[in-house]
């Protein structure tokens, strides 16, 4: 199915979205050396169920279209929010985060293989073209020379490959019931069954940890976390997958360590060679042939 004519703001929310989530693990590494995994993302589901769940009731807009619905975002929840947080997190601790910024390259070519297979999405030579063309690009920039694939990752590195797995069955398989019961109401109810399981297991790790330990530093990046990094790219992801398909929104994740090299550049003065320019080429070639939108000629 190709994209529909578009305006630029699914492309800008796209953007807004790989920024936010591109300070995650940095950040998330600061917090996990204080507070555990598992209690991190408890924290973040349930700030952001609340959240959406506030604004909900106040637009008064809580229930579904279909009854079906309530199944099938309890389903995207598990793989879009508690298998996806929980391995992300996780991994992140047992892992380096140029490692996790290199196996995100897998997202896209997880959630275009499961589209196709679904039979939510044609398999067309131009996207698979352009996602490895982009993934080629990350690769450069990354440097698998600077990841340290040693025994001691290996666990992280294998639940990073699975997160990026369950992410990309989340997006390429959650555009209809979003499309369908638009975007906040939709992504209430996914972080609330998320919330099932995902809030009594955070909160287990926090009492064992004792809240007293943690200093306000810590919470402040927390809430970060949680609004910043959890709330808004998950909104943003989910409006723009309302008006593009699929794998436009995967392949997105690509500019992610793009954003962080353009951020180190501004804020630390750091310099890019004649490396970083083709990479920087070959990722917006990518995304150029995964977002266009293909006119037949006329006969």
């Amino acid at each position: 199915m190709p994209d529909k004519p578009q305006t630029v703001g699914p492309y800008t929310g796209l953007v807004a979205a790989q920024i936010f989530f591109g300070t995650l693990p940095v950040i998330g590494k600061v917090v996990l050396q204080t507070v555990p995994a598992v209690a991190v993302v408890g924290f973040r589901v349930a700030l952001t169920a609340l959240i959406l769940v506030t604004v909900q009731v106040y637009r008064r807009r809580i229930w579904l279209q279909e009854r079906g619905d309530y199944l099938r975002l309890a389903v995207l929840s598990l793989f879009g929010i508690t298998f996806n947080q929980l391995l992300f997190v996780i991994g992140l601790s047992m892992t380096k985060a140029s490692n996790v910024s290199l196996l995100a390259v897998t997202i896209p070519i997880f959630a275009l293989t499961v589209g196709s297979i679904a039979g939510f999405e044609k398999l067309a030579k131009r996207k698979v073209f352009g996602i490895l063309l982009a993934a080629l690009g990350v690769i450069l920039i990354i440097d698998p020379r600077n990841a340290s694939f040693s025994s001691e990752s290996t666990v992280g590195d294998i639940l990073i490959i699975l997160n990026s797995l369950s992410y990309g069955i989340y997006v390429a398989t959650s555009k209809s019931v979003i499309m369908r019961n638009g975007i906040f109401r939709s992504m209430m109810w996914v972080f609330l069954f998320a919330s099932v399981i995902c809030v009594p297991l955070g909160t287990y790790s926090f009492v064992n940890l004792g809240l007293g330990t943690v200093d306000t530093t810590v919470w402040l990046l927390l809430i970060y976390i949680a609004i910043v990094a959890t709330a808004a790219p998950y909104l943003l992801n989910a409006y723009a997958l309302s008006h593009v398909n699929p794998s436009t929104v995967a392949v997105f994740v690509y500019l992610q360590p793009l954003i962080g090299f353009l951020l180190a550049v501004y804020f630390l003065g750091e310099k890019f060679d004649y490396v970083f320019g083709i990479a920087t080429a070959l990722i917006f070639a990518g995304v150029y042939l995964v977002t266009r939108r293909f006119v037949p000629a006329e006969t």
